[in-house]
C-alpha cells in the first residue's frame, strides 16, 4: 500500500486537536498533534506520539514534563502556528499549570511528567503520568480527512 493512501485512511478517524507543550531552559516549545490517547485510569496515564524528525522530540526528552492542550473550536489559528502552517512569527502567551507551561482558552490542560518512552517505526511514543488537569466548557476542534470541523448539534 501507499504512504498516501495509509495517511487517507488515518484522516478518516475523527480526533479532537492537541498542542503538546513542554520548556527546555526557560523557552516554550510546542506542537500541535492529533496522535493522543489515554492509556490508564489507575495510575492515570496518557500517551503522545511524536516523530522522529520533530524538533519536539528532542526537547521532550531533555524535559521530561510536558502539557496536552486540547483545543476549543475558536482556536484554530493556535493549531495552524504550532503545525507550522503560519509562516509570519506570533507570539503565544502560554499560562502555568504546576510548573508546566498550557495554552489559554484550551478545554483541557493536561500536565504530566514523562514515565517511559518507546520507539516504534518513525515515531516515539511518550507516556506521560498526568500530575494535574484544567477543564473548561466549550466546543472541541475536531479534525477529519484533512479538514477542520466543529461538532453538530444533532440532539441525539
Amino acid at each position: 500500500m501507499e504512504d498516501r493512501q495509509f495517511r487517507n485512511a488515518m484522516g478518516k478517524f475523527a480526533t479532537g486537536v492537541t498542542v503538546v507543550a513542554t520548556e527546555v531552559d526557560g523557552n516554550v516549545h510546542g506542537m500541535t498533534a492529533n496522535a493522543f490517547m489515554s492509556v490508564s485510569l489507575n495510575p492515570k496515564l496518557v500517551v503522545v506520539s511524536i516523530a522522529e524528525k520533530a524538533q519536539m522530540l528532542e526537547k521532550m526528552k531533555q524535559s521530561k514534563t510536558f502539557s496536552v492542550n486540547i483545543l476549543a473550536a475558536d482556536q484554530k489559528e493556535l493549531s495552524m502556528i504550532f503545525a507550522g502552517q503560519v509562516k509570519e512569527y506570533q507570539e503565544v502567551v502560554f499560562q502555568r499549570l504546576g510548573n508546566v507551561p498550557v495554552l489559554p482558552g484550551a478545554i483541557a490542560q493536561i500536565t504530566c511528567d514523562i514515565s517511559a518512552s518507546h520507539v516504534e517505526g518513525d515515531h516515539t511514543l511518550f507516556i506521560g503520568k498526568v500530575i494535574d488537569i484544567r477543564l473548561e466548557d466549550a466546543e472541541p476542534l475536531i479534525y477529519f480527512s484533512g479538514k477542520y470541523r466543529k461538532l453538530a448539534d444533532n440532539n441525539e
